[in-house]
């Protein structure tokens, strides 16, 4: 190697030292940040954390897409899943003794407020053994992107969760380029079910709804109202069915939240005087593309634009 290569060589490798420096302190600088998790809790985080147990598929499937699938040592049973886990994590969950999370030795434990209300002994207990914990779940379309930044806080992938955000943004832009065209009179009235057995919907604001609304549709379940903090809304079949002549297309949400089938909806004792159910507009949608709070709900929104409009091709 030449004197001339070997200066060009040694320039380089300064380069790329001074660049892992500065990357190094930018992320250090980030530190210590405040975030305030979904139950109204305050929390200093003064660096990443590094082993961490994820009790909602949603984060899982967040931190996996952010780059830090790696720090994941404990997932939930829905979570497992998820493609990319690292070798070696764990199946667990809120309702195990508190020694099988504690074994694990987790520095960080994410849960839901669903969790957190009906579980308040587990966030105890776990905070008594030195480990943090922190609630998180969006409810409007507002939360999610202050929800994916607190995620890349926790994990020190903030610059992936801006890149995540910024992606959803230009996918929504593209979607609402082939809805803007669509007449407001000729758009499909929808209503959107949540659980059937309860004849519950979705609440208005809610991701869901978000989704559907981003597709084109028209929620005829506007005057839902929403259970506690909750994407979910009372609505009953008596209201349904006040509504049967408005309802173009019937879309439920189907997994394990929801596990129906359509010969349940068609089936439902009254529900035959639905306008969609007697033209056989009646579709499934998976709950994992429209009520997790993961950049996926990009394809609940395609999935329900193609549902309410199939003769509108990508291309117009």
């Amino acid at each position: 190697m030449t004197i001339r290569y070997q200066r060009i060589f040694i320039l380089f490798i300064f380069f790329l030292a001074l660049q892992a420096v500065i990357e190094s302190s930018c992320r250090a600088s980030a530190y210590p940040a405040v975030i305030t998790d979904s139950d109204g809790k305050g929390l200093v985080i003064k660096r990443p954390f590094s082993r961490i147990i994820s009790l909602y598929p949603a984060h899982t499937e967040n931190i996996v897409a952010m780059g830090a699938g790696r720090k994941l040592v404990g997932v939930s049973r829905s979570g497992a899943a998820v493609k990319g886990l690292p070798e070696g994590c764990r199946t667990v969950g809120y309702r195990d003794d508190l020694e099988r999370l504690l074994v694990l030795k987790p520095d960080l434990v994410l849960i839901r407020p669903m969790i957190s209300r009906s579980h308040p002994n587990l966030a105890k207990g776990l905070e008594k053994g030195g480990v943090t914990v922190v609630s998180l779940q969006p409810i409007t379309p507002e939360d999610l992107y202050q929800y994916w930044k607190s995620l890349g806080i926790l994990t020190g992938r903030q610059e992936a969760a801006e890149k995540m955000a910024a992606a959803f943004r230009q996918g929504l832009l593209r979607l609402g380029r082939k809805t803007e065209n669509i007449a407001w009179d000729k758009r499909k009235h929808v209503y959107f079910e949540a659980i059937h057995r309860r004849m519950k919907t979705f609440a208005p604001g809610s991701l869901q709804i978000f989704c559907l609304e981003s597709a084109g549709g028209i929620n005829v379940a506007s005057d839902a109202l929403r259970v506690r903090n909750t994407n979910i809304a009372q609505y009953g079949k008596e209201r349904i069915l006040a509504k049967a002549h408005e309802i173009d297309v019937f879309l439920a949400q189907k997994g394990r939240m929801n596990p129906v089938t359509r010969a349940d909806i068609i089936n439902e004792p009254g529900f035959q005087v639905i306008k969609a159910v007697r033209k056989g507009q009646v579709y499934l949608v998976d709950e994992t593309v429209v009520s997790r709070p993961t950049p996926r709900l990009l394809e609940g929104m395609e999935r329900i634009f193609h549902i309410l409009y199939p003769d509108i091709s990508d291309g117009e």
